[in-house]
């Protein structure tokens, strides 16, 4: 698919290398669709990150990370997303449900991956700056087959990003509601849940409200 692909209307880490010709293809999918109500109305895509929308940090950790193909899933202002940021390499989907919540959002992604050849998604959130591309491919490199299930954990608390092999991915979809995400999923399966910790090497701060502005700085 081409790069910086529609939908229809409705590179290498310091710590860690790029993967194998032989390795499982593990796709990066960054979940860019939230319009920022706490933040009053600002999509949390084009908040500003070093004179550049924030969109495009999380596309590089993810590249960087070794993730790829990458697919990103876009709601509020998203025609004025793909006009301020570069996002080539990456193919770029709408939800037009993004306000429903976050499931919507990981529906259209995964929807958006079948037939790529992906053996996994590692699952990211635009909004996450404090999470760089040695925690995510710590998590990317703990998969081990199409039915692995893995996430960062911070001091022993499960967090972001997640990785979901691609066998998972069905049954995810069909219990991705409103803001739960994968969370029903992650529940029904904690025993086969892997945590991988990153407290070491990243913070797994959100920007969801005028406060959190700062860290942007």
């Amino acid at each position: 698919m081409p790069a910086n692909t529609h939908s229809p209307a409705h590179a290498h880490s310091p710590s860690s290398t790029p993967p194998a010709a032989d390795s499982p293809v593990i796709a990066g999918l960054l979940l860019a669709a939230g319009g920022g109500r706490r933040l009053g109305g600002r999509p949390k895509a084009l908040l500003p990150y070093h004179g550049r929308p924030l969109v495009e940090n999380a596309v590089r950790v993810l590249r960087e990370a070794g993730c790829g193909p990458l697919h990103v899933v876009l709601g509020a202002s998203a025609a004025e997303v793909r006009e301020r940021a570069e996002l080539a390499g990456c193919v770029v989907v709408d939800n037009p449900d993004w306000a429903e919540g976050m499931g919507s959002s990981l529906r259209v992604g995964l929807a958006s991956l079948a037939g790529t050849g992906a053996g996994a998604a590692l699952v990211s959130l635009v909004d996450q700056p404090g999470i760089g591309p040695e925690a995510v491919a710590r998590v990317r490199e703990a998969y081990r087959s199409p039915t692995s299930l893995v996430a960062a954990a911070y001091d022993g608390e499960r967090g972001h990003p997640v990785l979901f092999g691609v066998d998972r991915w069905a049954d995810i979809a069909a219990t991705a509601t409103g803001d739960n995400g994968a969370r029903v999923h992650l529940a029904q399966h904690v025993g086969e849940l892997t945590l991988v910790e990153c407290a070491d090497i990243a913070e797994a701060f959100d920007i969801d409200t005028p406060p959190d502005l700062a860290r942007l700085a």
